[in-house]
Parts: structure tokens; sequence; C-alpha cells
């Protein structure tokens, strides 16, 4: 069965994300909104001020830099028009899922390690977030503490054992 395009492409966009992921992502868009767009502009007409437009540098990266942050701008608006925020009191700790903090045991090299499975748009390596779109995410999801995974990454086939499972 075949749907409209627009049928297709609203499943694709739908982004289920924590009320942190959420406000962030609200507060980067007024920072674009409210700061940045208006130093763009202002950009615009301190350049466009200094005369034939043809052959000036200023104007013509301003008018890229404004149309790069109106890009930015809608592509947020519309992450946001279409995010849903997760009910944390709704959901359990005894399976692997979206906002779930999973601590496992890689058995190729003994390494322990700690992920939250987040939304694509809060996924942070530098804070343990990765995305639930990510290899290894995919493949713990929906399992349980004590299952061993097996995924496969850019650097080969690793196992992995769970230990433990909390909500973030």
């Amino acid at each position: 069965m075949s749907y409209p395009k627009k049928i297709r492409n609203f499943a694709t966009i739908m982004e289920y994300m924590s009320q942190e992921g959420y406000d962030k992502l609200v507060a980067e868009l007024r920072q674009m909104e409210l700061v940045e767009l208006p130093q763009v502009r202002d950009a615009i007409a301190e350049a466009r001020d200094k005369g034939d437009l043809s052959e000036n540098f200023e104007y013509h990266a301003a008018k890229r830099e404004q149309a790069r942050l109106l890009g930015r701008i809608r592509f947020k608006q519309r992450v946001l028009a279409n995010a849903r925020v997760i009910d944390m009191s709704r959901m359990g700790n005894d399976t692997v899922q979206l906002l779930s903090r999973v601590e496992m045991t890689n058995l190729n090299t003994n390494a322990r390690m700690t992920y939250t499975l987040v939304s694509p748009h809060e996924a942070d390596m530098h804070e343990g977030k990765i995305s639930v779109k990510s290899p290894i995410a995919q493949a713990l999801m929906g399992k349980k503490a004590g299952d061993i995974v097996e995924v496969r990454v850019p650097a080969g086939m690793i196992k992995l054992r769970i230990e433990t499972i909390q909500l973030s």
C-alpha cells in the first residue's frame, strides 16, 4: 500500500524527546530569532550602505549567512512543531527504551560504558548521549538487563552485555 508523500513524510518527522531536550531546542531557536538574525540583518544593512552591491563581498557574505540562518530556523521550527515530550512518569525501566540510561560491558574488551538513549537532536557523545537511531541504540532497544547483544559498528562486530537500565 502506498501512502501520499505528505503522510509518508509525517511519519519520519515525528520526534520524541525529553523535556530538557525540548527546552534546549526552544532556547536555541529564540537565540537565533532574537539575537543572531537581527545581527545578520544589521550586517546586511551596513554592507548595503557601502555602495555597489555587485562587488561588495561583505554584502554577499551577510546574505549567505542570512540564508543559512533562516534555513536553520525553519529546521528547528519544524522539529519543535513535530516534537512530543515524553512523560517520564509513564515509563518503566525494565527494558531499554528512549531516555534509558544503560550501563553495559563490551565483552570483547571488558570495558564498561554508560549511554543514555536520546532523540537525534539531543545526541552528544561528550555527555554520553547517543541517538536512538545509532547502531548500538537500535541493538539495545527492547532488551533487558543481563541480555547480550551483538552490534555491527564501523570497527567491526562487538558484543555487549547490559548490566543496568535506569531512566535518566
